[in-house]
């Protein structure tokens, strides 16, 4: 925010506030000086380690990591979201670079053990988990087949009543809402979880959808008929159809950057994806469905250096 708003754009109204120390900026200097000594230590440690870099300074730059060995994101849990849309097979590892002003809840890796954390898995000895994602497509057309958090379907306007129907097993449900949430076990203790949502096992392979706000009012009887649909888990081979009753709608993957329209009769379809993919640094969840980082052992020798190789990351 410090940079894009203060040093890049000088925005008048966010630097008046900035001069003022208002408290609605008053931690974006901090944020951004802690970001600029991890991104450095990152680049610093790679490069002793032997690896060779390709470094992209913002994660909604299109690139291609095939040739990488390893991808390595710098920020928060958006900036692995947003990276990890171009990510295949390649393994990827999360650094907070600014704990104390960011979520990073894929991002085991920080100032602190980027040495051991970086050089394990470059090496490979890290451990690992391989994480199921979602393909998200519309009127038969894929939209996406790495979503690793959840889509978000809902009206393009906040405040309007979302209508749809929802079809799974063979039943079909007509619902009204503020939009429905659809997210992978990864991402079940993110906005599926605050909305009500189970939370599901890092290595599950289960999608989970769940309704946000229902509406339940019903003219014909004295007490509100409960939606069937309005919370579901369901796997492979399954999939989950969502049919939009709006003309104009919204269809979000992973956070708000990743969005597209959908209109009036468009079909949604969510199932799980077959390019899972591989988080370095996460073991199994703790019964709060925060994850448990393994433990980093104190480096000994690069394993670049001494095989005599050089990585690219």
């Amino acid at each position: 925010m410090y940079e894009h708003f203060i040093q890049e754009r000088s925005d008048p109204k966010a630097v008046a506030l900035f001069q003022r120390q208002d408290i609605s900026v008053a931690r974006w200097r901090q944020a951004h000086l802690a970001h600029q000594r991890t991104l450095q230590q990152v680049q610093r440690t790679l490069r002793a380690l032997g690896a060779r870099l390709m470094v992209l300074r913002s994660p909604g730059v299109v690139f291609d990591a095939s040739d990488a060995s390893l991808v390595v994101t710098v920020g928060g849990d958006g900036t692995l979201l947003a990276a990890s849309h171009h990510v295949g097979s390649i393994p990827i590892l999360g650094v907070n670079s600014s704990p104390v002003h960011s979520v990073g809840f894929f991002c085991p890796a920080n100032i602190g053990n980027l040495q051991a954390t970086l050089e394990g898995a470059l090496d490979g000895s890290l451990p690992s988990v391989r994480l199921a994602r979602m393909q998200v497509s519309v009127n038969g057309r894929v939209c996406s087949r790495r979503v690793l958090n959840e889509a978000l379907f809902c009206h393009a306007i906040p405040a309007a009543t979302s209508r749809y129907l929802v079809t799974y097993g063979g039943h079909t449900e007509e619902q009204r809402s503020s939009g429905v949430w659809v997210s992978t076990a990864a991402g079940s203790t993110g906005a599926a979880r605050s909305a009500g949502g189970r939370v599901l096992p890092f290595a599950s392979e289960k999608l989970q959808l769940v309704v946000r706000e229902p509406y339940l009012e019903s003219r014909r009887q004295p007490q509100p008929a409960p939606l069937k649909l309005a919370q579901l888990v369901f796997e492979p081979p399954d999939e989950l159809l969502l049919t939009s009753k709006m003309t104009d709608a919204r269809l979000y993957l992973d956070g708000p950057y990743r969005q597209m329209p959908v209109g009036l009769g468009d079909r949604v379809v969510c199932r799980v994806s077959d390019e899972p993919l591989t988080v370095f640094g996460l073991g199994r969840r703790r019964s709060d469905g925060a994850p448990l980082s393994f433990p980093v052992k104190k480096p000994k020798k690069s394993a670049a250096r001494k095989k005599g190789r050089r990585l690219s990351v």
